[in-house]
């Protein structure tokens, strides 16, 4: 597969996560006749990579994350050459995404920016939790993620499930840690809502690159040295 195509796989597969995953967030949960709350919003980012790893994965793996390039990179399934130009299509994608949800929600009259569905943490946590809870919560859940990406990937894992178990594991990462820090585990995300928001997402951003990377790399470290094929 040429490496364009691959890019733009990766390109198409960001910008449609967080035009689902954050859209649900700023358009549909905080309706409560709709019924979707913060599980619904859970379930529309394990949806949105789910449809996109059967959609796309066999074209550029579905990565759609700068943590689960460098993830996958340590843990010796990824080429060197290829893990920043991912990185920036995934980023740029991610940017696109966020770009057509402003278009979307300012067309509404009497639209408020807010949190537009960025991550944060201390009084930008939507639970109020502090600074380490929040490096602690998304450094263990990339690394988790990265576990299950890893796992359900590997060549002895039985083939055409890895989307289902991907997709319900990020579901559960959300439900786990949406009050802690409005969930990134992803810095392509994350990096698109804050530059809309600009002020305390932008000088809070650097946590949604330093943990997620950190959590990649251990796990990466960790499922190379325990649980690849002898």
């Amino acid at each position: 597969m040429k490496l364009t195509q691959k890019l733009a796989a990766e390109f198409i597969g960001t910008f449609w996560l967080v035009l689902g995953g954050c859209g649900s967030a700023v358009f549909a949960a905080g309706f409560p006749e709709l019924g979707i709350g913060f599980v619904g919003v859970s379930f529309a980012f394990g949806l949105t990579v789910m449809t996109l790893i059967y959609g796309l994965g066999h074209i550029s793996g579905a990565h759609f994350n700068p943590a689960v390039s460098v993830g996958l990179w340590v843990g010796g399934r990824f080429e060197s050459k290829e893990l920043l130009p991912y990185i920036i299509a995934q980023v740029v994608g991610g940017i696109a995404g966020a770009s057509i949800l402003y278009l979307i929600a300012s067309g509404k009259p009497g639209f408020e920016l807010g949190g537009f569905a960025a991550n944060g943490y201390a009084e930008n946590s939507p639970g109020g939790y502090g600074l380490i809870a929040a490096l602690i919560c998304e450094v263990v859940m990339t690394m988790m993620f990265l576990m299950i990406i890893l796992g359900a990937t590997d060549k002895r894992a039985p083939a055409g499930f890895a989307g289902i178990a991907i997709g319900l594991g990020l579901t559960l990462i959300h439900l786990i840690s949406i009050p802690v820090t409005n969930t990134s585990v992803n810095p392509a995300r994350s990096t698109s809502q804050a530059l809309f928001v600009g002020d305390w997402a932008m000088g809070q951003l650097w946590l949604f690159w330093v943990a997620p990377i950190v959590g990649a790399i251990l796990a990466g470290l960790i499922y190379k040295a325990f649980f690849n094929k002898d």
